[in-house]
């Protein structure tokens, strides 16, 4: 923990240094480093939270391996009974109404399970910086794309390694 605020202070002094270069490049720089690395912070650390509130209440789902997924995509059922009438002679509508039963339907609580994360104040809080914070560059002119893009990526490394190392 003390070698990742290490190296987060030496590039924030870094960054300040770039302000004797030009005040429109550190401002580029700081805004979409600081931007991207809250993102990355707050959607990693809301994923976290998320994980360990289903470990907690023990709703880790089964999940099926790789090769079952590939070899079986629809879950067929394979002990499904097989029936060798003609076609003719089948109750279709019956075989319908099985199928509809077995469909899942898409229900409020899985949605909410689902949207705990991506709606997390510490998701949203930082994507609201990087719109502002955008805007306000571009409204004051101050907005220079070729260092705000690289800046952007910078962020999302350091926010990276920080939450890998915690």
């Amino acid at each position: 923990m003390k070698k990742t605020v290490k190296s987060l202070l030496a590039l924030e002094l870094s960054i300040l240094l770039s302000a004797f270069f030009s005040f429109s490049f550190f401002i580029n720089l700081q805004v979409a480093f600081l931007s991207s690395f809250f993102i990355i912070v707050g959607s990693m650390h809301a994923y976290k939270n998320m994980i360990k509130t289903k470990i907690q209440n023990e709703e880790i789902e089964e999940q099926r391996d790789e090769l079952d997924r590939v070899l079986d995509p629809y879950e067929l059922d394979d002990n499904a009974p097989i029936s060798e009438k003609p076609i003719d002679e089948l109750d279709l509508k019956a075989i319908v109404k099985e199928e509809k039963k077995k469909i899942k339907l898409l229900n409020l609580s899985d949605i909410k399970k689902g949207s705990s994360a991506s709606f997390s104040a510490y998701r949203l809080v930082p994507y609201l910086f990087l719109i502002i914070a955008f805007i306000a560059l571009k409204n004051n002119e101050l907005l220079d794309i070729a260092v705000y893009l690289p800046s952007l990526f910078l962020g999302i490394v350091a926010g990276y390694v920080t939450m890998r190392e915690s």
